[in-house]
């Protein structure tokens, strides 16, 4: 019996390990497999495998957290978060940050406030964390109030504030957290933090400041990696200390592409276009090849420039690289031969594109209005829209000035409305401009002044200039005379209002009021821009101002010039002496005439190229209406194409006529 009895109790007490012993295998099992599928990132499933666990280890919620945090789940963390609290789990310290991390990371600070404001204990990690998350995202009063309570900084506190200064456009707060003595107290300085301080002072245009920061970390012995030396060059170029930067720029030892497009950009927005360009050349020899920002930035300086021919050299790289087709790099092309004249090579371009973006559409546009071929313009404008892209503001800028060129003042008033009532944007003063300098062209005066009079902003000086540019044509004083007062409210140092001024009084042989002008100008210190044109031949600037004698054949273009001038008149040529400044004999005036910079410039083209060769020619101010006549006869009498490209637009000259029909 007692044998018995002590049978029938082992077996009845055995089974119960046994159970506890699966149990704790089951556990294992699904903490196992919950690691591997976290290790294939398979969140969901990892979290339902979480829900069959019955009090997880610490272990698990790490490490579901972790991934939460790299696939930006917030949903997923805070479910995760959730079964953390009904499981009664604590929290540790570092559970907690990576909590804290995660819901930063995931945009959700609120949340991320939560669990720091929960957390029984904070580390420096605790607040770093916090900080730069309200930081980044522009919150900065929160992280600044953050950054005064936490007990103690480091580095990564300093740059974390500095760098969402500098981020958000206050780079006086970010040289004023800088300046504190505790910044001064640190005994090692971080490179990042040093390159938020420069970039705050290359935002500032503080040079002063910025070159103190470059002595500080240079005595600190601070390591001049590429970060370090690219904030310095950065910051010597926006504060225009161009050839520092460029001193810093020749110590990189490592240049990548975003170095040398940095320096280049900065030699261009800095009007040292030839530097610009010779450092272009040095990187096409460096092995490194471009991006689409170094051939954008490039392509635009040349646009500036009027620079075709190296324009069409950095084509001819891009296509042998295969560059993009859809990129930005491609828009500058178009706009890159539209600003230089060359319409059909833009075209070309912009037929090659794919899907062309709203920049190539303008930039193609306002080319054909400015080489005076308004109905290429506005044809384009159609395909356009009917191409289901969205015009923007610069798009209608470029559709009224092809109705200006074109003088379709019902056309252009039209387009105007629709701006506004068909395609629901707001009129710019860029607009108003333009159909107020339509509407004057034509003469149309009344209408001119009932849009100024309904404008919802005050007109300004480019409005005035067009309304005043009308009233030139067409002799109109008694408005010439109020649209001058606004300018000379406005702008009282531009020398073009008065000489615009000077010529409408010396066309009605008022001379006294010209001479008020002159001595109004002399009073002020206001001194009349030279006329300056210039032409490229075998690769050379040659350069004109009226009346030059400078120039090496300057006797052959007056020899030249001399016998085109008897070849004019026998073709009916008068020379129109209604806008020359001086109360003389007309026989003086014809020969003021004679040596205007762009008839010195085409002449001297006409004498250096084969016979036939096509010229072209750029000048810095309007072109007169003297010498728009003359260049029609010469292009008739030397048998050329003659394009003049002057302050506005391009007037293409040939077999005596204009591509702007005398409509300029």
């Amino acid at each position: 019996m007692i044998s018995s009895s002590f049978s029938s109790q082992t077996q009845t007490h055995t089974p119960a390990p046994r159970r506890t012993s699966i149990k704790l295998n089951t556990t294992d099992n699904l903490i196992t497999q919950l690691h591997n599928l976290c290790n294939q990132k398979a969140l969901k499933e990892a979290i339902q495998i979480l829900n069959q666990i019955e009090r997880p280890p610490a272990s698990v919620y790490s490490t579901l957290i972790q991934l939460c945090c790299q696939n930006r789940a917030l949903n997923e963390g805070k479910t995760v978060h959730k079964r953390m609290r009904y499981s009664g789990f604590l929290p540790g310290i570092v559970i907690s940050n990576r909590l804290l991390d995660m819901y930063a990371k995931c945009g959700s600070l609120s949340e991320a406030q939560k669990v720091f404001d929960e957390m029984s204990e904070k580390d420096l990690c605790s607040w770093n964390t916090l900080i730069s998350a309200y930081a980044k995202l522009g919150m900065l009063k929160e992280a600044k109030k953050l950054f005064d309570e936490m007990p103690e900084r480091d580095n990564f506190s300093w740059t974390a504030m500095i760098s969402g200064y500098v981020r958000f456009d206050k780079p006086k707060e970010a040289l004023e957290l800088y300046r504190m003595q505790e910044m001064s107290l640190l005994s090692k300085l971080n490179k990042f933090t040093v390159s938020s301080v420069l970039a705050a002072s290359a935002a500032m245009g503080c040079l002063i400041i910025g070159k103190e920061i470059h002595g500080r970390i240079t005595r600190a012995g601070l390591d001049f990696d590429d970060v370090v030396w690219s904030a310095l060059m950065d910051m010597y170029g926006k504060c225009g200390s161009i050839d520092e930067a460029r001193s810093v720029f020749d110590k990189l030892v490592d240049r990548d592409i975003v170095a040398w497009t940095a320096m280049i950009d900065r030699y261009f927005k800095d009007r040292r276009r030839e530097e610009g360009f010779e450092l272009f050349r040095q990187l096409m020899k460096s092995g490194i090849w471009p991006n689409e920002f170094t051939f954008a930035g490039v392509l635009n300086a040349c646009a500036a420039a009027a620079a075709e021919e190296i324009g069409k050299q950095v084509h001819g790289y891009m296509t042998r690289v295969y560059f993009n087709p859809l990129s930005f790099a491609a828009s500058a092309l178009v706009h890159m031969y539209s600003k230089c004249g060359n319409v059909e090579n833009a075209k070309r371009v912009f037929n090659g594109m794919p899907q062309p973006d709203l920049v190539s559409w303008t930039s193609l546009i306002t080319g054909y209005a400015q080489n005076g071929q308004p109905d290429e313009a506005l044809e384009y404008f159609e395909l356009l829209l009917k191409s289901n892209t969205k015009p923007d503001h610069i798009t209608f800028v470029g559709v009224l000035s092809a109705c200006t060129h074109a003088g379709l003042v019902d056309k252009g008033l039209e387009y105007f409305h629709s701006i506004k009532d068909i395609h629901g944007l707001t009129h710019t003063a860029d607009h108003y401009a333009c159909i107020i300098d339509l509407l004057a062209r034509s003469g149309r005066f009344q209408e001119a002044e009932n849009i100024i009079s309904k404008m919802p902003m005050k007109p300004d000086k480019f409005l005035w200039a067009s309304l005043l540019g009308g009233c030139r044509i067409h002799g109109n004083l008694e408005l010439a005379e109020k649209a001058a007062k606004a300018l000379f409210e406005i702008e009282p140092e531009n020398p073009a209002t008065y000489v615009t001024m000077a010529n409408i009084y010396a066309s009605s042989g008022r001379w006294d009021e010209v001479a008020k002008i002159r001595r109004s100008m002399d009073d002020k210190g206001v001194v009349k821009k030279p006329g300056l044109s210039w032409i490229e031949v075998k690769r050379e600037i040659h350069v004109f101002l009226v009346g030059d004698t400078s120039h090496p054949k300057c006797k052959e273009i007056h020899e030249f010039l001399g016998k085109l001038s008897k070849r004019m008149r026998e073709e009916g040529y008068v020379p129109d002496t209604n806008f020359v400044l001086h109360d003389v004999e007309e026989e003086q005036k014809e020969q003021n005439l004679s040596y205007h910079s762009e008839k010195l410039a085409v002449a001297f083209g006409i004498i250096s190229t084969p016979p036939g060769t096509p010229l072209k020619v750029f000048k810095n101010l309007r072109t007169c209406v003297d010498c728009h006549n003359a260049i029609k006869y010469i292009s008739k009498i030397v048998n050329r194409k003659i394009t003049v490209r002057d302050s506005s637009r391009f007037h293409c000259f040939e077999d005596g006529n204009c591509s702007c029909r005398d409509y300029w």
